[in-house]
């Protein structure tokens, strides 16, 4: 049965719906990419995966059975990077990684132990006790990492999970979302980086204005559109545009008298 299933999903915030009738399931073990301009329809998809709102119509389903049903028990399983990084500025990064800790149910002792190796795999433990106002923008990033990780959810869903990020923890996260799918993880991945999506889903799904246009393994997609790569298959599908002639002519217009 899915981890994750989206059964006709639509959303409408006005006349014209930002997500209209996408169906997609995740199995354990999957890592399924998600791709789109601005304005495809992706945050708010992930809106709905993640309950924080409601489909207009459709569902949202999680082991067969819809997670509004049971939306505390779908989130004790679930781990979530919102593309926003909404934290507590006065908490240091231990304070905040406590707080999800305890919300989640650890138990004192583990979640103290965990939080410290985890603050020691990031290099965060220098700054563990530093209020997050203060951090860099990928220190942020990896706190939302570690407070997704932290319960060892079965279902995580990644929205832009590399923003910010140096060379190094951009590695550690490709990596560790690799052994998540090894160990029977299911992995929501939403991204604007095509180059890590092709090398770490399994699954891609394409979407435009609100609807999909493609749902298969990136090499089956690049197969359909004739591609030689998922940049180009993507550009194929979705852009209206000449993205290297756009780039010329905003090089004209920057040299025009």
């Amino acid at each position: 049965m899915a981890l994750l299933e989206a059964r006709n999903i639509v959303k409408c915030y006005t006349a014209v719906p930002a997500v209209n009738g996408v169906t997609f399931s995740m199995e354990p073990g999957e890592v399924l990419g998600c791709l789109g301009p601005n304005g495809s329809g992706k945050s708010t998809i992930v809106r709905m995966l993640t309950g924080l709102i409601q489909p207009t119509s459709g569902e949202v389903l999680s082991g067969g059975a819809n997670i509004q049903k049971n939306l505390i028990g779908y989130r004790e399983q679930l781990g979530y990077v919102p593309e926003e990084q909404e934290l507590y500025p006065f908490l240091s990064g231990w304070e905040y990684l406590e707080l999800v800790g305890t919300l989640r149910g650890l138990p004192r002792a583990a979640l103290a132990k965990r939080i410290g190796a985890m603050l020691d795999l990031f290099s965060l433990s220098p700054a563990k006790y530093v209020a997050i106002g203060t951090y860099s923008k990928g220190m942020r990033q990896r706190i939302l990492l570690i407070a997704a990780l932290l319960h060892d959810p079965t279902l995580l869903i990644f929205d832009e999970p590399l923003s910010g990020l140096d060379v190094t923890s951009a590695l550690i996260a490709k990596n560790l979302i690799k052994l998540l799918s090894e160990r029977g993880k299911a992995v929501f991945y939403c991204s604007h980086v095509l180059e890590v999506v092709e090398k770490v889903c399994t699954r891609v799904m394409i979407l435009r204005k609100g609807k999909m246009l493609a749902h298969a393994a990136s090499a089956e997609i690049q197969e359909r559109a004739g591609q030689s790569s998922l940049e180009n298959s993507f550009v194929h599908l979705v852009e209206e545009r000449d993205a290297a002639r756009t780039a010329q002519d905003i090089l004209s217009v920057m040299r025009a008298a």
